[in-house]
């Protein structure tokens, strides 16, 4: 009986459930309000929650329970006592397709993510709506030098882990990194394509003869002024310093101060000291800085996030179209104010983690046409076949 428990708790939870604020949160709220849920309790409640949401926007004309019953089932690769118990029917069936799945269970998968005609230019969408029904992957960036050390201690610990690159591991979503690893200092959880956003930065400056990490101009060597704009906590600028061997004059910015008290935090265990903060509302170009030419623009523009809603499929759940305009308004204001400061030769990056072209193409364009850069490159990193979040990024010169 426990199982229809399980499945009760989830209806009065996701009833309960207006998406003003994350999942996650909810979740731990109503757990810490009654304790007699233990961990295996709340680990099945929550799933039940999550795959819920994982179904999108599919789904919409059947009951409550139905849907969870069916997000579940959709989200599951082998037979569970959960199915077992409330829909035996389907629970031998778990380990099928997606495609025969949904068949099973009256669903288009097309509808989980119905937006296409807002996807940016080569979007698979099928790929896409298929992606959340599978929970993303946790991802680490080792550091310089770190390498050796970081693995030897995941193969210590008994992690799994799968090699994406020289510096790219990915692991387990729900393994715990702390009693392990040093995050910052050894590595940094940093989405496999979030660790990309600079490599075509990096190309460029290779180009410039700047393979030592240093701006090279009349001869002479200076470190690389950088602003990262829309710092948040600070995972592009530390992504940066490794890049450019930590030969950076570095700026940070952000609207929200506890954002950037955290970042402080992350830059002390990155071995980062040497860097301006400040918090600064972009939207309304409250921010002058001192130093009026920078070499390299780092924007992480705010956006939609539906490149990273299999993280939090909630968020798609609750989606509306017309909150795209919004996003592209912002963005705009922001570019206005901070494209200004580019050094001539310098170069602008513009990132999102969104899957729709009028923050992606559409905001490349008007930094060309309304602002005057030219385009060296524009990028979307797919994420969905690899357990990850998709990502957007043009480079720019003046």
């Amino acid at each position: 009986m426990r199982y229809f428990s399980y499945l009760n708790t989830a209806k009065e939870i996701i009833a309960g459930y207006g998406g003003s604020e994350p999942l996650a949160s909810f979740l731990k709220k109503k757990f810490a309000g009654n304790k007699k849920y233990g961990s295996s309790d709340r680990k099945w409640i929550s799933a039940l929650c999550y795959n819920y949401f994982r179904s999108g926007k599919a789904l919409q004309r059947i009951s409550l329970e139905e849907r969870i019953l069916a997000g579940f089932f959709l989200t599951q690769t082998s037979a569970s006592p959960f199915l077992q118990c409330t829909k035996p029917e389907w629970n031998e069936l778990a380990a099928e397709p997606y495609e025969e799945k949904a068949r099973l269970a009256d669903i288009d998968l097309t509808d989980i993510f119905p937006f296409f005609d807002e996807l940016s230019e080569g979007v698979d969408q099928p790929a896409l709506c298929i992606s959340f029904l599978q929970q993303p992957d946790l991802f680490l960036r080792i550091r310089p030098g770190k390498r050796e050390q970081v693995i030897g201690k995941l193969q210590e610990g008994g992690i799994k882990f799968e090699i994406k690159g020289n510096a790219c591991l990915a692991i387990p979503n729900s393994t715990r990194l702390e009693d392990l690893i040093t995050q910052d200092e050894e590595a940094v959880v940093q989405d496999l394509n979030s660790q990309k956003v600079l490599d075509k930065v990096k190309e460029q400056m290779d180009k410039l003869q700047l393979a030592s990490g240093k701006w090279q101009a009349n001869n002479i060597h200076h470190p690389i002024s950088i602003w990262d704009c829309c710092a948040a906590s600070g995972g592009k600028s530390i992504l940066a310093y490794d890049l450019l061997n930590g030969n950076v004059e570095l700026t940070v910015t952000d609207i929200r101060q506890r954002i950037l008290q955290n970042l402080d935090l992350r830059f002390k265990k990155a071995g980062i000291s040497a860097y301006k903060s400040v918090t600064a509302d972009l939207v309304n170009g409250d921010f002058v800085p001192s130093d009026l030419n920078y070499q390299l623009i780092i924007c992480d523009a705010p956006c939609s996030g539906s490149g990273t809603w299999g993280r939090t499929p909630e968020q798609l759940y609750f989606f509306n179209p017309e909150m795209i305009v919004g996003f592209a308004k912002k963005q705009k204001k922001i570019l206005s104010n901070t494209t200004r400061y580019l050094k001539e030769g310098g170069l602008f990056c513009y990132i999102t983690c969104s899957v729709f072209k009028a923050e992606n193409e559409e905001i490349a364009g008007y930094i060309q046409q309304q602002l005057g850069l030219k385009l060296i490159s524009m990028e979307l990193l797919k994420g969905y076949n690899d357990r990850a979040d998709t990502m957007f990024t043009a480079i720019f010169t003046r």
